[in-house]
């Protein structure tokens, strides 16, 4: 009696592994939302606690087999080699359960990896956008044009190396068929707007550089003419003070 409970045992335990192998491991699931791939990372924590809570099951049916081969060899030969078939069968499900898990962990944290990168880089784009909000419409002084100069120089010097991880992370989940609509759309208008506005703060740059070129260079030609009428000045005040007639004086001085 007791081996056919134990025969029972085990044709129950395969029986279960067999329903947890169909309804884990062999769906087809289509991750379209991120709350959809959220159920999904929770359902298989929970499928893999559940698998491994049989273990205290499997030990004792083992351990009882044990018992009853011990006593009875020949019935716990039968029931040791559907033991074994059972250990191992659990053992590989047990694995394949953790993979699953640990892959969709994996995907979870890449998706919110990416939402944080987005973040960060949209961020970047509005202070972008505000510096070069900010060069309409200056005063028409060198030290305001400069200042808002360096101060849009500094925003573009801004590193590359979030947007690689922006393209990367997003190309590997759309690789996968992971969250791939959302992603695309999410993608696309944020390079879009990024081309948009580093086109337009490259070219206000460059608009800056040669608007404070030529603030320079008339800052220099004023300077000069300034000197040129000092000297001019002194000149003057010198042939009036020595009482020169204006016939005598050069033809400038005339």
């Amino acid at each position: 009696e007791k081996a056919v409970n134990l025969k029972k045992d085990l044709a129950e335990m395969q029986e279960w592994m067999t329903q947890a192998e169909e309804e884990y491991l062999e769906k087809d699931f289509e991750y379209k939302s991120p709350e959809e791939l959220e159920n999904a990372v929770e359902e298989m924590k929970r499928a893999k606690e559940d698998v491994l809570q049989k273990e205290v099951r499997v030990k004792i049916l083992k351990d009882n087999i044990k018992m009853l081969a011990a006593k009875a060899p020949s019935s716990g030969h039968d029931l040791a080699t559907e033991l074994n078939v059972v250990l191992e069968n659990y053992q590989l499900l047990c694995n394949r359960i953790r993979g699953k898990c640990h892959t969709l962990e994996e995907v979870w944290s890449c998706w919110i990896e990416l939402l944080q990168y987005l973040d960060l880089e949209t961020a970047w784009l509005n202070n972008l956008e505000e510096r070069v909000q900010m060069t309409e419409n200056l005063p028409d002084k060198l030290d305001t044009v400069n200042d808002a100069l360096e101060s849009l120089e500094s925003v573009l010097r801004h590193p590359a190396d979030n947007r690689t991880q922006i393209r990367e992370l997003g190309q590997t989940l759309i690789d996968g068929g992971i969250l791939d609509d959302i992603i695309s759309e999410k993608l696309e208008a944020f390079n879009a707007r990024y081309e948009e506005l580093s086109h337009l703060a490259v070219s206000r740059q460059i608009a800056l550089e040669q608007q404070l070129q030529m603030m320079r260079e008339t800052d220099h030609m004023l300077q000069v003419l300034q000197e040129n009428l000092v000297e001019l000045d002194r000149q003057l005040t010198s042939y009036l003070t020595d009482r020169v007639d204006a016939f005598q004086m050069p033809q400038e001085a005339q």
